[in-house]
């Protein structure tokens, strides 16, 4: 075997030929796939998108590398469904470009985060972990609190997510900057506009406990409390699963 290896590497034809052999064995695997995408990705009638607000907070979720430690996908493994809860369905992540499933945990998974804490929890816990669990490794993001969230290229975000298939109105598009900032205001007038565009449903609240200003902080908590709430379908499939058995 290795002589054969030793004469391709040798001839630079035979060895580009095998070359693009292998690599398209590879992208077959890749590609195959998403040829049954439509069969892969359930078919729900609750599936809802991210506010501009959520979205914001998913960038900030990425950009301080939370996705490092943390993995949002749950297997379907009896010991990761007792402890987080059902498994993950392939449409609860249809709209996330790009996906945090994961597969590393330095820290749990977050795929049930969603209204399991208050949002008084995840301030404490965002500003100084150790204040609510004591033996946490994870870092502190105090300054959350203090940077004044950036509203103005939200317009654009959800303009490239609509071109990469999420199903966003040109209203959400263009009033994106008044959803952002009414959904962690809710005294205001454009909090009206978060619920006609998003939803009764939506979490419309003061999400840093500070009404006096929108800042990262109330993004990315508004982010942490709508993971696997985007659709009730892994409750109602875990549900009839066990009333099944």
């Amino acid at each position: 075997m290795f002589g054969t290896h030793y004469k391709i590497e040798r001839n630079s034809i035979a060895l580009a030929i095998a070359i693009i052999v292998v690599s398209g064995i590879g992208g077959l695997f890749e590609i195959a796939p998403l040829f049954t995408i439509d069969e892969t990705v359930e078919d729900v009638s609750d599936m809802r998108t991210y506010t501009p607000l959520e979205l914001a907070g998913r960038d900030i979720y990425m950009r301080e590398g939370c996705y490092a430690c943390h993995s949002q996908m749950i297997r379907t493994l009896r010991d990761e469904v007792d402890r987080y809860g059902p498994y993950s369905l392939a449409v609860e992540s249809q709209y996330d470009h790009p996906m945090l499933w994961g597969s590393k945990r330095t820290g749990p998974d977050l795929a049930r985060l969603g209204g399991k804490y208050s949002d008084a929890w995840h301030v404490a816990h965002l500003n100084n972990p150790r204040d609510v669990v004591p033996g946490s490794i994870m870092p502190r993001y105090a300054w959350l609190a203090r940077n004044t969230l950036k509203t103005e290229k939200l317009p654009l975000h959800l303009k490239a997510q609509q071109r990469v298939g999420v199903p966003y109105s040109d209203a959400m598009v263009e009033n994106a900057v008044f959803d952002a900032i009414g959904q962690a205001t809710p005294d205001s007038e454009r909090a009206d506009g978060v619920f006609e565009r998003y939803g009764d449903a939506t979490n419309i609240r003061v999400f840093d406990g500070d009404p006096s200003r929108v800042t990262e902080l109330d993004a990315l908590v508004a982010y942490l409390q709508i993971i696997g709430q985007l659709t009730m379908a892994p409750y109602t499939m875990q549900q009839a699963s066990a009333g099944g058995s």
